[in-house]
């Protein structure tokens, strides 16, 4: 069990990829006791990063794993199986997450069929993020059964909206890994294998320190930062926090997201100051953020 950190990609004020800002990001969540770092990530911004700074993102954080023991996990796929298993072939990590195929819509035969061809072809093992809310398929307890007993799967990120019947019956019957932030206080304490989450950026100790005992208060003050840090498109209101805390050179994110207003980002400082964490950090002026 533990807590895996899908990495933003920090830009700086020319728009760039900022290379040693990444580095000290992922040191510093390792630092706070994160088992391991994604790259590549929807919190990466990943649709906007052409295939250099893709390649730049996953050589930085795969050597800051490497160096420090460290879960390496990259997000591949696609919808396209031919050209998404073509990807995990030369995949050079510790796992793969990969999506559900989104906007097709395929049936649940053709989901399993398509991890089956993927999992066979990856030269890592697969965690499947089944986000229903973005993919525009909702899979049934059967099926997540299905694909969790294909050789290769190792897990999932389970971010299906809520926590459901299908999810307290899942967490006692495959390695589910909570992935709505706000909901995952809650199925860490229904025993799930641990966590992936934007928000764990901030409070990183706190996180994990909750993914071993279950700490009520804790888990609440938790939930509502992440509730905070989801108030306006992720990962905009998790840069400006990680810029007003003076650990990346800009809260830039790229279009078509906007960065967050200066409202949402008082209001997660607010929530992080009262989640107990307790690191010694230079906070910019808020209105920088926004």
């Amino acid at each position: 069990m533990g807590i895996h950190v899908p990495l933003i990609t920090p830009f700086d004020a020319d728009g760039r990829v900022d290379a040693a800002a990444l580095e000290r990001l992922a040191h510093d969540v390792l630092d706070d006791g994160a088992e391991g770092l994604v790259a590549l990530g929807t919190t990466a911004e990943v649709a906007t990063l052409d295939e250099a700074e893709k390649e730049l993102v996953r050589e930085i954080v795969g050597r800051g794993c490497r160096e420090r023991g460290a879960r390496f996990t990259v997000g591949a796929g696609g919808a396209d199986t031919r050209r998404a298993a073509e990807e995990l072939r030369a995949l050079d990590a510790d796992a793969a997450l990969v999506t559900v195929p989104a906007f097709v819509r395929p049936s649940e035969d053709g989901v399993v069929a398509h991890f089956e061809a993927l999992a066979e072809a990856s030269a890592a093992p697969l965690v499947v993020y089944n986000i229903p809310y973005r993919t525009g398929r909702t899979l049934s307890a059967d099926t997540v059964r299905r694909i969790a007993a294909i050789p290769g799967v190792i897990g999932f990120k389970h971010a299906v909206g809520g926590i459901d019947q299908d999810t307290v019956l899942l967490v006692r019957e495959v390695p589910l890994y909570a992935g709505d932030d706000v909901f995952a206080p809650a199925l860490l304490a229904l025993g799930a294998a641990g966590a992936i989450l934007a928000s764990a950026h901030l409070a990183t100790a706190q996180w994990v320190e909750l993914a071993r005992p279950h700490d009520p208060a804790r888990g609440h003050a938790l939930a509502r930062l992440a509730a905070a840090c989801f108030a306006e498109p992720n990962p905009t209101v998790t840069k400006a926090v990680l810029h007003a805390q003076g650990r990346i050179p800009t809260p830039a994110v790229r279009l078509p997201l906007l960065p967050a207003g200066r409202p949402a980002v008082e209001t997660a400082l607010r929530a992080l100051a009262a989640s107990g964490d307790t690191r010694d950090r230079t906070y910019a002026l808020i209105g920088e953020t926004g």
